[in-house]
């Protein structure tokens, strides 16, 4: 009797402990310690900047994407939304046929928490050798013979498109579309080798970023697949290159 008595108190006392550990041991993923990069915090416990790919997936998220197969579409319903303001007297920039093979697209995009404001825009592209005109945009043209249509055009994100000069100095964005279609007035290369730097020139003005037509950031080996694109499509076109470097 002793001896069941005892075995009891000490299978009682084993149940005990067992509820005590079961009931204080932290649940799977309680009490984890979560990395910073995790919480949103820098080295130094500060909270990081949302990142500029969420930035314009959130301010962007009414502008159709161009990608995929209906990129063309998109991009080209984006400037010709903005024909119905342009100015009657305008016809710089015109293209020539709205027949094309192919079109390429680059971002400027504002910075995270800022927008590119409409005086800004004016200027910067006045600095890159754009010109104002047809459907109210801005367009690189063909020196001396613009006749010949846009080498590439620039438009606003946001629909129509068009930058009003009637509402410029309240005009906000965040971000601006520099589009070049094929066939263009001259080679592809050399219109290609005409828009990068006309972005990069107005990105540094602007203290943006530039974007390729998925919307990341635009790098190197991204630059050097537009550029071999380029080539093949006038090898594949028997457009010739220019063989020194045109003034536009």
């Amino acid at each position: 009797m002793t001896e069941l008595r005892i075995g009891i108190l000490v299978a009682g006392l084993i149940l005990l402990a067992a509820i005590w550990y079961f009931g204080t041991r932290p649940r799977q993923g309680q009490g984890r310690r979560v990395p910073r990069a995790e919480r949103g915090e820098g080295e130094g416990g500060d909270r990081m900047e949302p990142t500029l790919g969420a930035q314009i997936e959130r301010e962007l998220a009414d502008a159709p994407a161009p990608d995929g197969a209906d990129s063309v579409q998109t991009e080209m319903e984006l400037l010709d939304g903005a024909v119905g303001a342009a100015s009657p007297n305008s016809e710089l920039g015109k293209r020539v046929s709205e027949d094309f093979d192919k079109i390429v697209t680059l971002y400027i995009a504002a910075r995270a928490g800022q927008v590119l404001r409409g005086p800004d825009i004016v200027v910067a592209a006045e600095k890159a050798g754009l010109t104002y005109g047809h459907m109210n945009v801005f367009h690189r043209l063909v020196e001396s013979h613009p006749e010949r249509g846009p080498i590439f055009s620039v438009a606003n994100i946001r629909k129509p498109g068009s930058f009003e000069m009637s509402e410029i100095q309240s005009l906000e964005t965040p971000a601006i579309a520099f589009f070049l279609t094929l066939p263009a007035p001259v080679s592809a290369l050399d219109a290609w080798d005409a828009m990068l730097p006309a972005a990069q020139r107005m990105s540094e003005l602007l203290d943006g970023v530039v974007l390729d037509e998925q919307r990341n950031a635009l790098g190197r080996q991204r630059i050097a697949g537009l550029r071999d694109e380029m080539r093949a499509w006038d090898r594949e076109h028997e457009v010739p290159p220019v063989t020194r470097s045109p003034r536009w």
